[in-house]
């Protein structure tokens, strides 16, 4: 079994006790021509930019973040490198795959098995991601591995891609150690989701949900974190003029319950209205440096705050 104290970055394996501020999803390079054309809000292109923006981060406190565009999507691993490079930042890049949105029907990733597909996430963590991200006739492995592998759902009963894409995630997951990080639309799924990992014998301790704090009923969140499942709060910097955001809130009722050792924090920070160097507002770096006194005002302590920042990501992002 995997030693518990590192995380896999792009730059290589760091210890865990290395890791410090940690974002937890994020979205630093989004470029591929479906999100273009479709999605051009979210389309973040721009590695001067990300350097810029992550080094508003970095000034803040920010040492690690986890870039959550996962295979054949709009990732580039290069440009991951050379931003955590011109940082100092750890990146912690994806593998798997998301919604069938951001590739297409007949794109190769709805028709091949589960047996291939879980080998092509296998081999991101373990030797290298393609340099041309699978978009091309020649398959070109970099030094640059991944760290987590990443699948998505619409909600509630998983589908037939879901359940393939499951089932190669949860294999990488028993072969590698690498924690898996979870898409869920509308903060919805989480348990069905759980649930299926768990099936596939995945531990709970290793999957990450994210974007769970669009539900704001207390006793969901209390439900997934009895699982031993990870909360991963991600809308906070969405609320950003909100005088007491509705994510504080959330958190401060499951610290009072006792359930502030299954939480982490990002921004999910994949639209160009949210960074600074777009010209939009409030920056990625707001949940460093504005986030914290927002969680104070709601009775957290310090320690709370280095615990949801520090101590608890450096043990959701280790392979087991």
């Amino acid at each position: 079994m995997a030693d518990t104290t590192f995380i896999r970055t792009v730059l290589g394996d760091v210890s865990a006790d290395a890791l410090g501020m940690t974002y937890a999803h994020e979205h630093l390079i989004l470029d591929s021509p479906l999100i273009a054309a479709v999605f051009p809000h979210i389309r973040l292109d721009d590695a001067s930019a990300a350097i810029s923006e992550v080094a508003r981060c970095r000034d803040a406190g920010v040492k690690t973040m986890v870039d959550a565009m996962p295979c054949s999507a709009g990732r580039d691993v290069v440009r991951l490198a050379e931003i955590s490079l011109a940082t100092g930042v750890n990146l912690i890049t994806a593998t798997g795959l998301h919604h069938e949105r951001y590739y297409g029907a007949r794109h190769w990733t709805a028709r091949i098995g589960v047996d291939t597909l879980a080998q092509l996430f296998i081999d991101d963590l373990v030797i290298g991601v393609d340099e041309f991200d699978y978009t091309s006739p020649i398959l070109q492995r970099t030094e640059h591995r991944a760290g987590i592998i990443k699948v998505a759902t619409n909600g509630g009963k998983l589908d037939a891609r879901d359940q393939r894409v499951f089932e190669a995630a949860a294999h990488a997951q028993r072969v590698t150690g690498a924690p898996i990080l979870t898409h869920c639309e509308h903060g919805r799924g989480a348990m069905e989701q759980i649930s299926a990992l768990a099936h596939l014998g995945v531990s709970t301790d290793a999957i990450l949900l994210s974007h769970i704090d669009k539900v704001t009923d207390v006793g969901y969140h209390r439900d997934i974190a009895e699982t031993g499942a990870w909360l991963l709060f991600d809308q906070g910097v969405r609320q950003a003029g909100n005088p007491v955001p509705p994510t504080a809130t959330l958190i401060a009722r499951l610290a009072e319950s006792g359930h502030l050792g299954s939480l982490i924090l990002g921004t999910d920070g994949a639209r160009r209205d949210l960074w600074l160097e777009y010209g939009g507002n409030p920056g990625l770096v707001w949940l460093a440096a504005d986030f914290p006194t927002k969680l104070v005002a709601q009775g957290l302590t310090d320690a709370d705050v280095r615990q949801l920042l520090v101590d608890n990501p450096a043990r959701a992002l280790a392979f087991r």
